[in-house]
């Protein structure tokens, strides 16, 4: 008698399709098998890593980096990211497997803010090692969201906005008994490599319509869900600069690259750099080089 397949084993081959991105002003949501985007010939990854939040269900053995962590999978394990999150997967197996969805704030909204769950937030747990039976339950969710992408039922989205929903609550109910080798640091250098890696994610600007979203020391510390006066403290201790310094610097680098190497106006780049006016980019510009945009673009 032949042994019948896993759930994992049918929605391994119920995921050969892809289906396309939900639109019309409910915000992007997607999900799709996790081979085709690894081994020798990868596919590229859909859509950009820092516009989306994703969940992901991995099989075999990988080392996560987040920041200045660095998480070890042995076997199976539910991972969160999202847009502001720094990480890099490493898979150590041949042959991973695993499937993962991706959604925008847009599409989350009529349930509030992803970010504010613990699983999303830079100071949370973000992967899950699971047992065999748990992955089992996690692929039948991902297998629903196939199912129901697939379906004409006119409120099929409220059903997938569920189904995230569940994915959320099952990692969290794992927090207590999360049972990873993690590898911490000093809680102020920890916060310092945060802060420089959700700078870092801002850039390179590559579309004058995407703008910096974090832009002063409140605004990162709104991200790390710390006081500010804290986020400065630490990042002064550890870096010898003050946050604004900090910030200021790399978007005055940013803002020398856009001169020297595209071809859009100062309005434009002002734009992009997170400037409401032309006028405040130029005199940040001039107050940290001597210069205006113009002519530093001039003797470029």
């Amino acid at each position: 008698m032949e042994k019948p397949e896993s759930l994992a084993e049918f929605y391994s081959r119920k995921f050969d399709w892809v289906p396309d991105a939900l639109r019309s002003g409910l915000g992007h949501f997607n999900v799709f098998r996790l081979e085709p985007f690894l081994g020798e010939k990868p596919q590229p990854v859909p859509y950009k890593r820092r516009d989306y939040y994703k969940i992901m269900l991995v099989t075999g053995q990988s080392r996560v980096h987040y920041a200045d962590q660095v998480i070890g999978v042995q076997h199976k394990a539910l991972s969160f990211s999202s847009p502001l999150i720094p990480y890099k997967w490493e898979h150590l197996d041949q042959a991973p497997g695993g499937f993962f969805c991706i959604f925008d704030e847009h599409f989350y909204h009529p349930y509030g803010d992803p970010g504010r769950y613990a699983v999303f937030q830079p100071g949370g747990a973000h992967i899950f090692e699971l047992t065999d039976a748990q992955a089992e339950q996690v692929a039948a969710v991902f297998g629903r969201m196939a199912a129901e992408l697939e379906s004409d039922y006119i409120h099929k989205y409220d059903v997938l906005r569920n189904l995230v929903s569940e994915l959320l609550h099952f990692g969290m109910k794992m927090q207590p008994s999360a049972r990873l080798e993690q590898h911490p640091a000093h809680a102020a250098q920890r916060i310092s490599a945060l802060f420089l890696e959700l700078l870092e994610r801002q850039f390179p600007i590559d579309d004058t319509h995407a703008g910096i979203r974090l832009r002063t020391a409140s605004d990162f510390a709104a991200q790390l869900h710390i006081h500010v006066n804290h986020l400065n403290r630490v990042v002064k201790e550890a870096l010898q600069k003050t946050t604004s310094q900090i910030i200021a610097g790399r978007i005055l680098q940013e803002a020398k690259i856009l001169l020297r190497h595209s071809r859009w106006n100062v309005s434009e780049i002002a734009f992009a750099l997170g400037f409401r006016e032309a006028a405040h980019f130029s005199h940040f510009f001039r107050r940290h080089t001597g210069l205006s945009p113009a002519k530093f673009r001039a003797e470029g």
